[in-house]
């Protein structure tokens, strides 16, 4: 089984496929490293493509200390796979909770970046909704820590940001559904209480936002109702983002419309290695 050790010890599971120029592929809290195939299968034709699970996920090891669950942890082993499998810059698309991580390596490590995306991105920043938020993260650890994970993913699942797919692609929810079930509890309870509650919203990191000088491409659906306005917000602030809004689309973007969600990645990486992402305010 293909692995990673990280400088902390984790070892973390990858699968790579195709050549090229790569693409590192960092899933949501409720994915895993399985997530990615539809990008996987379509962008190998041309790229080199990598997806992990992240620690907490099962292959990869779930470590039991909640000091080693944290974004800065989470960023360092985006860079980590990227160092271990000899890769100086990809491009590092990331969904949900893997946005956030992203947009962090974007932030403190722009030269290992040939593009960003942050899709569904924007969960538990929105400052009006931050108390909320927080005590929903809490509520959703203890789920996960105290049920059975077969319940815990049965509920969590459910969420209505997830309503679209379900209703849409049944044999497809249920496929994504099915892994869920099968991640560590522990995993997502330590996940959810020490990167999720405690990372910096996207409001909290405005400032550092305006620097960012990595091509980004946000993609939201616009039923995920929660993500609507940190993507707009992440669109008004990053200077070199671009937004992308996917109709009648819930949260599992990539799942959920993988043909229009590989569409916009392709015209990014294109104009991203052209050199031609930001022509037209360059005037050029």
């Amino acid at each position: 089984m293909p692995e990673i050790l990280t400088s902390d010890g984790v070892r973390l599971h990858y699968e790579e496929t195709g050549t090229g120029t790569p693409v590192l592929f960092v899933h949501e809290f409720a994915g895993d490293h399985r997530t990615w195939e539809p990008q996987m299968r379509y962008f190998a034709r041309a790229h080199r493509c990598i997806t992990f699970s992240q620690r907490g996920y099962l292959p990869s090891d779930v470590p039991t200390d909640p000091a080693r669950y944290s974004q800065d942890r989470f960023r360092t082993d985006v860079i980590e796979v990227l160092d271990g499998l000899g890769i100086e810059r990809a491009h590092v698309v990331g969904h949900s909770m893997g946005a956030y991580t992203a947009l962090h390596v974007g932030l403190h490590n722009p030269g290992r970046c040939m593009s960003v995306v942050a899709a569904g991105c924007g969960w538990g920043s929105k400052p009006a909704d931050r108390d909320a938020s927080i005590q929903l993260c809490e509520d959703i650890a203890r789920m996960f820590r105290e049920e059975p994970i077969e319940a815990a993913a049965f509920a969590y699942a459910r969420f209505p940001m997830r309503n679209a797919y379900e209703a849409k692609d049944p044999r497809g929810f249920a496929e994504f559904a099915r892994w869920l079930g099968e991640h560590s509890g522990l995993g997502s309870a330590l996940t959810m209480l020490n990167l999720q509650l405690k990372r910096p919203t996207l409001w909290e990191l405005e400032d550092a936002l305006r620097t960012f000088s990595v091509p980004l491409l946000v993609i939201v659906g616009d039923e995920d109702e929660p993500c609507l306005d940190g993507s707009l917000f992440l669109k008004r602030t990053v200077p070199t983002a671009a937004l992308a809004i996917l109709p009648r689309c819930g949260h599992t973007v990539t799942s959920e419309e993988p043909a229009a969600f590989n569409d916009a990645l392709s015209e990014l990486f294109g104009a991203a290695e052209s050199g031609h992402w930001l022509v037209h305010k360059l005037g050029r």
